[in-house]
């Protein structure tokens, strides 16, 4: 017997890995945290299988179902939504199949932000605008945050920042990254990327909060920020595919081809 922690993506069903598809099509328990979680993905379950929602229950009540399965020998799949090690609160789950002795296995699936950059068709890492991304939320009512990872600390590097759970504290974030990022920096607030109502409110620090509120949005969104997700235009091209610059499997730099005076070009 085996807890499969599947990575649900998103929300888009085809958006499932074929290992994910798999795992979910062949457990006889299906555990999936439906508020996040579309029951189309766990359609696929097989027939007479042990499927619930585990939306309103607690730890102790889902690994009680754990511990059944275990006892009638079958499999559990552990559906989550995007990727299990992105705020899966898999690690208490992990902490107690640990304690029985209960073998386990992660099945990642695609985070949020990468379903986000892909519906708006563009990449979050370019050319000496931006490097790197910090995957980070708000405190609000969930767990409190380690004293140094503070907004603020993290919007000193001008990274693109993927927040989570904090759509209700638009208010704070713009406080907090307009020194740092400038009023008109762009901002997309990704709501229920990848379902069918999905929404992708684009805007700046300054206005994005009245942009949320007049689509009543309040959870289950995604905030990225900075400038990457601006118009670029003037970028240099990465040396990844530059003919110019070697690496290990282009050990060369290739020259690029010398123009033929307009004689020799028209073969006289």
């Amino acid at each position: 017997m085996k807890v499969w922690f599947v990575g649900a993506g998103p929300g888009d069903p085809e958006l499932l890995t074929l290992k994910a598809q798999r795992v979910i099509a062949r457990c006889p328990v299906c555990l999936y945290a439906g508020s996040l979680v579309p029951e189309a993905v766990v359609a696929q379950a097989p027939q007479g299988a042990l499927v619930r929602d585990t939306a309103s229950m607690t730890l102790e009540e889902t690994h009680a179902e754990i511990l059944a399965a275990r006892e009638r020998g079958e499999d559990v799949a552990r559906v989550h939504s995007g990727d299990p090690s992105l705020y899966g609160a898999i690690a208490e789950q992990i902490r107690k199949l640990r304690a029985d002795g209960i073998p386990y296995e992660i099945v990642p699936g695609v985070p949020a932000y990468a379903a986000a950059a892909a519906a708006l068709g563009q990449e979050l890492t370019i050319p000496e605008i931006a490097q790197s991304i910090v995957l980070t939320r708000v405190s609000m009512k969930s767990t409190s945050m380690p004293p140094r990872e503070t907004l603020e600390n993290f919007a000193a590097t001008g990274a693109t920042l993927a927040i989570h759970l904090g759509v209700r504290a638009l208010r704070e974030i713009e406080r907090v990254l307009t020194p740092h990022y400038g009023a008109q920096c762009p901002v997309v607030v990704a709501y229920r990327v990848g379902w069918p109502d999905q929404m992708l409110l684009r805007g700046t620090i300054a206005d994005i909060r009245e942009k949320v509120r007049a689509q009543k949005i309040t959870r289950t969104a995604l905030i990225l920020v900075g400038p990457a997700l601006g118009e670029n235009e003037g970028f240099r091209d990465s040396a990844l595919y530059d003919a110019a610059a070697p690496h290990v499997l282009r050990p060369k730099a290739q020259r690029p081809a010398r123009e033929l005076p307009a004689k020799d070009a028209a073969g006289s």
